[in-house]
């Protein structure tokens, strides 16, 4: 069996997975809605050398569709530097690239289990608390489900959420809003499902009657019985880059995945908008604190605290939830101020069970997901 990552060595299976994406550095992909204008465009932080980093440069390891062009350029402008913004599409290939070696990063955005893991392995600096003059702004409600950085010694809640379910009801127009919708043999082949241990996995246990976090064994053998057996042959894949696209294309008619994620690529298409349904099953499901921290060996520390007071303005942090149809969970001056509805409500996540660092039990899930689930794919 693999050593458990909170132990001081990163899970075998998922190193054997990921490391060449990891060694190979990032793709240069920038996401449309936050890559940094201007000469710093193209630029690839993953081959950036930590030694090299200039001071006028700040390099973000972050989520596809998580910070807006307006922001970065905003940020850039007034501080009169580049940005240099790369992206991934799991906790699992941030967390392996990190481990291979990757640096350069002055912010990155980990969900909250992967942050407590990475205190407890030395991955994170310090949080410097007094550069910071917008922290009374994060909601105290966030902050008491941050149990593994309550103080934010290490990291500063970005954004608390959950992935959801997209719904074309042009084409399938009687449905329950419930994971239960993959097990529907009628929308094989048209379905597809995050890449994405914890999500997955957390799906299947909550719609057992299961925490997202458990340990036990035969609940998780349970959730991996269901995923292999029920909902994974009718999906035509597991995607957590790409599903947005699909959706959009009319490829996939329902797809899990996070709404900013499938919006963003509909956006020009007005009757794709009209028949989408967006939701948040009310059976539960993994919600996640995604934070900004500095990793161990950061370049440019000043300047990353800079950008971290900076997402909190409230006015900030409002255009942050407008541009992607956030509610404003963790800032609450921001809630006054959005403009438009988000997708889905504080409500809808309010009562969904955080992801945990999970400790050694996090050897029964990589071996139900990289050993049953995803052989073969």
């Amino acid at each position: 069996m693999k050593k458990n990552p909170v132990s001081g060595a990163a899970p075998a299976a998922l190193i054997v997975l990921l490391l060449l994406a990891a060694l190979g550095g990032c793709s240069g992909k920038e996401p449309e809605g936050a890559q940094s204008p201007g000469a710093a465009s193209g630029q690839n932080a993953g081959n950036v050398q930590a030694s090299a980093a200039p001071a006028g440069r700040l390099y973000i390891y972050n989520w596809t569709y998580y910070t807006p062009l307006s922001v970065i350029e905003k940020f850039e402008a007034e501080y009169g530097v580049d940005v240099i913004y790369d992206v991934f599409a799991s906790n699992e290939e941030m967390y392996a690239k990190l481990q291979a070696g990757g640096s350069g990063y002055d912010v990155i955005f980990p969900s909250g289990d992967y942050v407590s893991i990475m205190i407890n392995q030395g991955m994170l600096e310090r949080i410097d608390r007094s550069k910071l003059s917008n922290l009374g702004n994060i909601d105290p409600q966030v902050l008491q489900k941050t149990a593994y950085d309550p103080l934010m010694d290490y990291s500063v809640p970005y954004y608390w959420g959950a992935a959801g379910i997209a719904v074309n009801t042009s084409k399938v127009p009687v449905f329950e809003r419930s994971w239960s919708i993959f097990s529907r043999a009628d929308l094989k082949n048209r379905m597809t499902m995050l890449d994405d241990m914890r999500e997955v996995m957390g799906d299947a246990l909550v719609h057992l009657g299961y925490s997202v976090n458990t340990d036990n064994p035969a609940q998780i053998a349970a959730a991996r019985d269901l995923v292999n057996n029920v909902w994974k042959p009718n999906l035509t894949k597991f995607d957590a880059e790409a599903f947005g696209k699909g959706y959009a294309n009319g490829e996939f008619w329902v797809v899990q995945g996070y709404a900013e994620g499938v919006y963003e690529e509909i956006a020009d298409n007005k009757d794709l908008i009209a028949s989408t349904v967006f939701f948040i099953p009310s059976e539960g499901g993994p919600a996640y604190i995604d934070s900004m921290c500095i990793p161990k060996g950061a370049q440019n520390p000043d300047l990353a605290h800079k950008f971290i007071d900076f997402i909190h303005r409230p006015a900030i942090y409002a255009e942050f939830a407008d541009t992607f149809g956030f509610p404003a969970t963790v800032n609450i001056p921001a809630r006054p101020l959005k403009a438009s509805p988000p997708h889905y409500t504080l409500e809808d996540v309010a009562d969904k069970e955080l992801k945990d660092n999970i400790g050694e039990a996090l050897e029964l899930y990589d071996d139900a997901w990289f050993n049953s689930i995803r052989v073969g794919d």
